[in-house]
């Protein structure tokens, strides 16, 4: 397995030098400044996302403004209460995309966050403590608590609220395969261990943080 410098490397000679790659690269938020973002930020993240997954991203960019209107801000503590009337008024606004199964993910998703806001304070707070170095943990929370926020659907979300974190492309996953960390796509527990642990040395070796290591990577083959 190559080091993170080695990486890097590949990756900046691919991108035009160290200089051109480093203006490719976002850091993420400190923990205190993610922990004040309202949870209703994070709920219209997730649903985003969630909606995102089959539909090309600019449809439902595009059609934001009314699912913000249409799910009342995304207000977790509010959204968690809708019932049968709030389902069809959503099933007939054609402002939204009207995809039932995500429509009743997001209301889930709302219960998920009011029940981690109970538990700690509020959702942010438990996404701003959680530790760098077990985003695989982060991500299996997600999976199980949340509704439809595994695997891609979770990693994004917590990548563009700001959360340290990696996703796992194919041009990741490809160098991940380069650098023997994995055989394929990992899904299993044990790939999703050596992945988390390859990425918690190359954040020793490199002091990056998991967003960051993830774009090298990506970077180092694709786009």
């Amino acid at each position: 397995m190559r080091t993170f410098d080695e990486i890097f490397a590949l990756a900046a000679e691919r991108k035009g030098g160290p200089e051109a790659l480093e203006a490719q690269l976002s850091k993420p938020l400190p923990a205190g400044e993610l922990a004040a973002i309202p949870d209703d930020r994070w709920l219209s993240m997730m649903a985003k996302c969630l909606f995102q997954a089959g539909f090309h991203w600019k449809v439902i960019e595009a059609k934001w403004p009314g699912f913000e209107a249409a799910f009342e801000g995304f207000d977790p503590a509010r959204v968690s209460f809708y019932g049968d009337d709030e389902i069809d008024r959503l099933l007939s606004d054609k402002g939204i995309v009207r995809n039932g199964a995500k429509i009743m993910a997001v209301v889930e998703n709302a219960r998920f966050l009011t029940e981690l806001a109970a538990e700690h304070g509020s959702a942010a707070k438990f996404f701003a403590d959680w530790p760098e170095d077990d985003f695989n943990g982060l991500m299996d929370v997600l999976a199980k608590r949340g509704s439809r926020l595994g695997g891609a659907t979770g990693q994004r979300a917590m990548r563009w609220m700001g959360k340290s974190s990696y996703i796992l492309s194919k041009d990741v996953i490809a160098r991940l395969i380069a650098e023997g960390v994995v055989a394929k796509a990992p899904t299993s527990k044990r790939d999703l261990a050596a992945v988390q642990a390859t990425f918690n040395t190359w954040r020793v070796q490199s002091g990056r943080s998991l967003s960051e290591i993830s774009r090298v990577l990506a970077m180092s083959v694709g786009s």
